[in-house]
C-alpha cells in the first residue's frame, strides 16, 4: 500500500480563525491532495466555518470550548490510517504534511511530533519559548523520554495510537497528555522539523501564558501521580519518615539520658510521620500494582489495531 493508498485525515481545531484557516485548508490540499481535511470549529463567533467551507475543508462544530475537547471529539468520530492534527492559525508550515505522513508509514511509527524551528525571530514569544524549554525537560526528566517540543499542534498519528488514546483534557493542555500517552505506552515515535513563524497581523493567540502554564503544571503532577505512583508516595513517604526520624532522636536521646519524655507533643509528632511515610509507601505499591494492570489493559487494546500495510 502506497502513501497515497492510505486515508489520511487531516484535523484542524478552529476558534475565530477566519482570517487564516482558509489559507491552512488551501494549503494543506496542495501539500496532501488525497486526504479530507475536517475543521472543527470550536464555538467560534466570527465566519470561521464559512471560510473553512469555502476552501474545500469538511466543517464539523463542538461547542464545548476548548482544544482538548476538539481533539477528543475528532479521535472518536474520524476514521482513518493516518491522522495529522495542525492549528488553524497559520503558525505551522503545512508543506512539512507528507514529511510527518512518510515519517510515520515508513517506521512504521505510531507518533510523529513536528518541533517548531523558526522561521522569523517574533515565532515565539519570550515567555512561551521559556516555558517551553522548562517543560520540555521536567517532562523528560519526570517520564524518561526525551521531549523537544511537547506543545506542538502539528503531529501525525498511527490509528492504533489515536484509539487507544484516552484524551481527558478540555483545553490546550491536550498536547501535554498526548506527549505521556506515548511515552507511558512506549510507543515507537519520532521528531521532525517543521516551519514555524509569528500569527498574521491582526489573529490573537488564544494561549494565555500563566493560566495555561498552572494548568499544564496541575496535569504533569495529576499524571505523574497516576502514572508513576510509587516515585511520588515513595519519595513522599521517604521525606515524612526523614522529618520524623530527625524530630524524634533528640526525644530518644533524652529518655535514654533521663528516663522520661519530656516532649510528648514532639514525640506524637515524630511517630506519626514516621508511621504517614510507612503509609504512603504502602499506598504507592497498592496503586503501582493497580497502574500495571491498567498498563497491560491498554497495551492490549492498542494491539488489536495493525501496523501500516506496506
Amino acid at each position: 500500500m502506497t502513501n497515497d493508498e492510505l486515508r489520511v485525515a487531516v484535523i484542524v481545531p478552529c476558534h475565530n480563525e477566519e482570517l487564516t484557516v482558509g489559507t491552512v485548508v488551501g494549503d494543506l490540499k496542495r501539500a496532501v491532495p488525497h486526504a479530507e481535511v475536517y475543521v472543527y470549529d470550536n464555538n467560534s463567533t466570527d465566519h470561521t466555518a464559512k471560510v473553512a467551507a469555502g476552501a474545500g475543508a469538511i466543517v464539523r462544530t463542538e461547542p464545548r470550548k476548548g482544544k482538548g475537547n476538539v481533539v477528543r471529539r475528532a479521535f472518536a468520530d474520524i476514521e482513518a490510517d493516518v491522522y495529522l492534527m495542525i492549528d488553524g492559525d497559520d503558525t505551522y508550515d503545512a508543506a512539512a504534511a507528507p514529511l510527518l505522513i512518510e515519517t510515520l508509514v515508513s517506521g512504521p511509527l505510531d507518533h510523529v511530533v513536528g518541533v517548531r524551528v523558526d522561521t522569523n525571530e517574533d515565532g515565539y514569544r519570550p515567555g512561551h519559548a521559556f516555558g517551553n524549554r522548562l517543560f520540555n525537560r521536567l517532562t523528560s526528566f519526570l517520564f524518561g523520554e526525551p521531549v523537544t517540543d511537547m506543545f506542538s499542534g502539528y503531529r501525525a498519528f498511527s490509528r492504533r495510537y489515536i484509539k487507544s488514546f484516552p484524551a481527558n483534557s478540555e483545553e490546550f493542555e491536550i498536547e501535554t497528555e498526548l506527549t505521556i500517552h506515548a511515552a507511558n505506552l512506549r510507543v515507537p515515535q519520532a521528531e521532525v522539523p517543521v516551519g514555524f513563524k509569528d500569527r498574521p497581523e491582526g489573529s490573537e493567540s488564544k494561549l494565555r501564558t500563566f493560566r495555561d502554564g498552572f494548568k499544564i503544571l496541575y496535569l504533569l503532577g495529576h499524571l505523574l501521580l497516576h502514572e508513576r505512583p510509587l516515585l511520588v508516595c515513595g519519595l513522599a513517604g521517604l521525606l515524612s519518615a526523614l522529618v520524623g526520624i530527625g524530630l524524634g532522636v533528640p526525644v530518644v536521646g533524652d529518655y535514654l539520658r533521663t528516663g522520661e519524655v519530656e516532649r510528648f507533643p514532639t514525640a506524637i509528632l515524630a511517630s506519626s510521620l514516621v508511621v504517614l511515610g510507612a503509609l504512603l509507601v504502602g499506598i504507592g505499591m497498592v496503586m503501582n500494582a493497580v497502574l500495571r494492570g491498567r498498563l497491560e489493559t491498554r497495551r492490549l487494546f492498542y494491539l488489536q489495531f495493525h501496523a501500516f500495510d506496506r
